[in-house]
């Protein structure tokens, strides 16, 4: 008898049709631009909540360490007024008087970058000022010599004088390259800064008066509202997630998309460079939990109490003018440049 077997009648593994994934709707210069947005929207959401945990990291923070920080902060902004007199003395040299301003500097950049005080009006009052021919904003800045290579001195004088040209042409040459990238950065942070632009070429798409029925008409009318809501907010955001959405309608708006597709991938390495920072950079608040924290507060604590100390005695010294020469004096010996 010749039983059937249904097994042997089933086709093939390879053979059996295989689903296609559903492809994104667009050209591929929209999906390039969508999936440009996509990774930007998630690195500045990811900013966003990172710039929240670390902000209620700080309260907490603070919340422990803050009264002793405040108690610094004030000591360190006591030392502006003496320092400050002591510039109006004809009693210190002029090499003094260089380094007073470096101490005042220093003193402002710690409230700023340790303790966010803002000290802009030391920074700006006793930064480094340039001579009056370099505040032509039309003269182009003036560039910091690049460094010569080391050329054997055994060659030849005719190979040497080669060596050094050749030195310098990929010097100007490396210049050139690094001028042009600027440039490209720059115009690409323009393209994502002018909402203006965006806002035409959204309104010349999705413009009510170009829908031919009342259905297609009403659509565009709800979608107008919210582009030119966006633009006159200046939601540049809002206005590209907009863009993404719709397609191009003609050649031209897909170099558009390209551009901004460019511009988005400038600022997808920027968020990331931001995220960076914000993670691991002097300012960023990502220290340990639990009792190594408690410890390293504890320690902190102890730290802060013996600078206002500290600070506290360097106010006394800096009331007479051989004093604050004292503390110059215990500066340069040991090489620093600020307290």
């Amino acid at each position: 008898m010749n039983l059937h077997n249904p097994a042997t009648d089933l086709p093939a593994a390879n053979a059996l049709p295989v689903p296609v994934p559903e492809q994104a709707p667009g050209t591929p210069a929209q999906q390039a631009f969508r999936a440009a947005v996509e990774q930007v929207e998630g690195l500045r959401q990811r900013l966003r909540e990172l710039r929240q945990e670390q902000a209620e990291a700080r309260r907490r923070y603070w919340q422990q360490v803050g009264p002793v920080a405040a108690t610094v902060v004030e000591a360190r902004r006591a030392l502006f007024g003496p320092l400050e007199e002591a510039l109006l003395l004809d009693y210190f040299s002029r090499l003094e008087h260089r380094q007073i301003q470096e101490v005042i500097l220093g003193n402002a950049r710690a409230l700023q970058d340790r303790f966010g005080e803002d000290a802009e009006d030391m920074l700006r009052k006793y930064g480094p000022r340039r001579r009056v021919d370099d505040y032509d904003d039309d003269a182009p800045a003036a560039e910091a010599p690049a460094p010569t290579p080391a050329i054997d001195p055994h060659l030849p004088p005719h190979e040497q004088a080669a060596a050094h040209a050749r030195a310098r042409r990929k010097t100007k040459a490396q210049r050139a390259e690094e001028a042009a990238a600027q440039e490209a950065r720059e115009q690409q942070q323009r393209l994502l800064s002018n909402t203006k632009a965006l806002y035409r070429q959204l309104a010349r798409i999705h413009h009510p008066d170009l829908a031919r029925d009342p259905a297609a008409q009403a659509q565009k009318t709800v979608l107008m509202q919210r582009i030119t809501e966006a633009y006159e907010t200046n939601d540049l955001y809002t206005l590209l997630q907009l863009l993404s959405e719709t397609g191009p309608t003609e050649a031209t708006d897909e170099d558009v998309l390209t551009r901004y597709t460019q511009a988005l991938h400038q600022q997808t390495t920027e968020l990331k460079q931001q995220l960076n920072a914000l993670k691991f950079g002097e300012n960023g608040f990502m220290g340990s939990t639990g009792k190594k924290r408690e410890q390293e507060i504890r320690q902190l604590k102890r730290h802060l109490r013996a600078e206002a100390e500290y600070l506290t005695h360097i106010h006394r010294l800096m009331q007479e003018p051989e004093g604050l020469r004292q503390v110059l004096r215990e500066l340069a010996a040991e090489g620093h440049e600020t307290i």
